[in-house]
């Protein structure tokens, strides 16, 4: 059972930590515990981020954007917002706004986490 509440990232009602996975495999930020994503979300570990290797995620929570910029990346120029922990407010990475390229348009509306920043919560059970 999943209970969730979903704003949208460019919400600014964003206050405290809202969203609880019973059960379900997460990335939680490595800080403070909070969910930040389901596994089932992840894209590609395939990315860098600005400390190292980072993941494509299709969706994420208990976020908070940072201010819209345009920004020259690896894959060029891309109009992203860096997201922060609504726990900690740790940097976790950023948020695909707008690409420049038309090869790398998939990446709109997603986002980058590092992955030295999460932790991976596989939510496992033993039979016993």
């Amino acid at each position: 059972m999943t209970s969730s509440v979903k704003l949208s990232p460019t919400a600014d009602t964003k206050t405290e930590v809202i969203t609880v996975f019973q059960d379900h495999p997460t990335f939680s930020c490595a800080n403070c515990a909070a969910v930040i994503a389901l596994q089932d979300e992840l894209i590609s570990k395939a990315f860098s981020g600005r400390d190292g290797r980072g993941y494509l995620i299709h969706s994420a929570v208990n976020l908070k954007l940072g201010r819209r910029e345009d920004r020259a990346l690896l894959t060029g120029v891309h109009t992203v917002a860096d997201v922060y922990c609504m726990g900690c407010n740790d940097r976790m990475g950023w948020y695909y706004h707008k690409a420049s390229d038309h090869s790398q348009k998939y990446k709109e509306g997603k986002y980058l986490l590092e992955r030295e920043r999460l932790v991976k919560e596989n939510k496992w059970k033993l039979d016993g």
